[in-house]
């Protein structure tokens, strides 16, 4: 059976990006109408944060073409990669210290690290946070796909805790999702878009015990196939301060970075995702209700 699902991510693989967007966009839709559960989660997310109905629905079919396209990004042949924004990443390189570089769910999430590694990989290698799949072929596949010449994998446990810091006192780059909730005890609760959600702290804790410069940085899912677009953005959220050393506040200041990018291109952000549930086994989660869905929420920017 193993092998059967990686022939089958192989035949996959060897489609054109256009038409892996296609059947995602369908498969996408067709989770979102059999699935109650998952189809209330997301629109509950999208209300919360203020957008409008039309972001939602848009966010269905995204969400199935980022399933869909991962057998051409981890297996087949290199797709189009536009950037806009790399000088602040040359500007981070230049300060001579690691380089941290922040994503939420948005976009294509697993083109960014690919780009970042064959376009600076060279100079400054990549090592990007990933939790290990349950299933160990999927382990496997993922662990092949994602090894690459200046990109490497680090788990999301303590060994490779020691990794991310280690890479980071070298000079080199590390790549976070710090919109996924972590285990309990290693994060803090803090506001995303106006509701509290567990915050993972390790990137703030990666900042300032390596010194990395902080660089937000996402992908662009391009329409009709054509690739996609790296966005990358300085990390000053206040214009003001650099990221604090108090685990609270610099939780509510990488979250408001999140939403700031996330409102660029809100129907690509995965709002299915889990974002408000509590670590396992955690006391005293606090109860932050969700917006009813009554009403048209407030179109925020899209």
């Amino acid at each position: 059976m193993n092998q059967l699902i990686r022939l089958i991510f192989v035949f996959l693989s060897k489609w054109p990006l256009p038409l892996l967007h296609g059947v995602g966009w369908l498969l996408g839709w067709v989770s979102f109408l059999l699935s109650g559960r998952y189809r209330r989660r997301l629109l509950d997310h999208v209300h919360q944060a203020g957008f409008s109905r039309r972001v939602a629905l848009a966010s269905v079919g995204e969400a199935g073409k980022m399933v869909a396209e991962l057998p051409r990004l981890w297996l087949g042949a290199p797709v189009r990669v536009g950037w806009e924004g790399a000088a602040v990443i040359e500007a981070a390189h230049a300060h001579g210290t690691g380089v941290l570089y922040l994503t939420p769910h948005l976009g294509c999430f697993e083109i960014t690290a690919q780009a970042v590694a064959a376009r600076f990989g060279t100079d400054m290698p990549i090592t990007v946070l990933y939790r290990p799949a349950r299933q160990p072929w999927m382990s496997e596949l993922i662990a092949t796909a994602r090894n690459r010449p200046g990109l490497h994998t680090a788990p999301t446990t303590l060994a490779g805790v020691k990794q991310l810091i280690k890479a980071l006192k070298s000079g080199q780059a590390v790549g976070l999702l710090p919109d996924q909730v972590p285990p309990d005890g290693q994060g803090v609760w803090a506001p995303f878009f106006g509701r509290e959600a567990y915050t993972m702290t390790l990137s703030a804790r990666l900042v300032h015990s390596a010194g990395a410069q902080a660089v937000l940085i996402w992908g662009e899912r391009l329409s009709w196939g054509r690739g996609f677009l790296v966005h990358v953005r300085a990390f000053d959220p206040t214009h003001r301060a650099p990221l604090s050393t108090d685990m609270t506040e610099a939780a509510r200041q990488i979250n408001q970075a999140m939403e700031s990018i996330v409102r660029e291109c809100p129907a690509q952000y995965l709002w299915s995702y889990a974002r408000y549930k509590g670590p396992p086994g955690a006391p005293g989660t606090p109860v932050s209700p969700v917006v009813p869905l009554t009403g048209r929420p407030p179109d925020a920017g899209a």
